[in-house]
């Protein structure tokens, strides 16, 4: 199944999401059914939103970004600020001064550093057994933004269940969102799922490839390859997925896939001229 992950209407658009879709389908890749739209499912958020407030974990937040980045120095390589529970204990009185000036933001309590259940433990797939201390790796964090947008940690964790995702694969930036995400599954009643957190691709300095710094993307290789064979076959190879570099359809790969080959070259992919070399041919 195919799922936009839309929730910014600030940074997103339909026009985005085709693009998406032309793009996997030139790899190769497709999927079942209509794709499922963040954007449209602000109601099925809400009603989880509901159900952590009926168990008294979600509290009001008035903190400004600014505010946030002085306290904190991000703790994780996907930018997490760690929250020192500043709006965790303000009193009814304050809560409606304060909302008289500002809407606020909502966050849910994590269990108090000591307490056992803010201690989560899985198997990543590819990393092996992660650790996460929720109150001493991201403090309460959010479920909805000042302006409305639910936060991805939430919504992901809603949709995966209401999909029947059991395997969420994606890059190893995210590891950190694991916890958090276990931790709703967990008081939300929600079924857990199993994570594999696979490399990045990075220049030479070690910085990861991004769209806002204009790295070369897929409309860019698009526009001068004649078939997805040759990435994919460089791709494929770099994870260990085939013992040589040489062109493959995404359809020839599924036989060769293994996690176990993934794991045994778990290093990030480094995009330097060489490689970019290898894919002109």
């Amino acid at each position: 199944m195919l799922r936009m992950e839309d929730l910014d209407p600030a940074t997103c658009d339909r026009q985005k999401a085709l693009q998406l879709m032309d793009d996997l389908r030139w790899l190769g890749l497709t999927w079942n059914g209509d794709p499922w739209y963040q954007s449209e499912r602000s109601w099925a958020y809400g009603e989880a939103l509901e159900a952590l407030e009926a168990l008294g974990l979600v509290y009001p937040c008035f903190c400004s970004r600014a505010e946030l980045h002085a306290a904190n120095a991000p703790h994780a390589s996907d930018g997490t600020y760690i929250y020192a529970g500043t709006c965790r204990g303000l009193s009814a009185a304050e809560i409606a001064e304060r909302s008289l000036v500002k809407r606020p933001a909502l966050r849910v309590m994590v269990p108090e550093l000591g307490d056992p259940a803010g201690s989560i433990d899985f198997i990543d797939g590819v990393y092996g057994l992660q650790s996460t201390v929720l109150a001493r790796d991201c403090g309460d964090f959010l479920v909805r933004r000042s302006d409305g947008v639910y936060a991805y940690q939430l919504a992901v964790v809603v949709d995966d269940a209401a999909m029947g995702v059991n395997h969420v694969v994606r890059a190893h930036d995210l590891m950190g969102s694991s916890g958090r995400q276990r931790y709703l599954q967990h008081v939300l009643g929600l079924g857990e799922v199993e994570y594999f957190h696979v490399p990045l691709l990075v220049a030479p300095d070690g910085r990861r490839l991004a769209k806002r710094d204009f790295d070369l993307d897929l409309g860019s290789l698009r526009a001068w390859m004649r078939g997805p064979e040759r990435l994919l076959g460089l791709l494929a190879w770099k994870v260990g997925l085939i013992e040589s570099f040489e062109p493959v359809s995404a359809a020839e790969l599924v036989g060769e896939f293994s996690w176990d080959k993934v794991a045994a070259r778990c290093g990030d992919i480094v995009v330097d001229e060489a490689l970019v070399d290898a894919l002109r041919g």
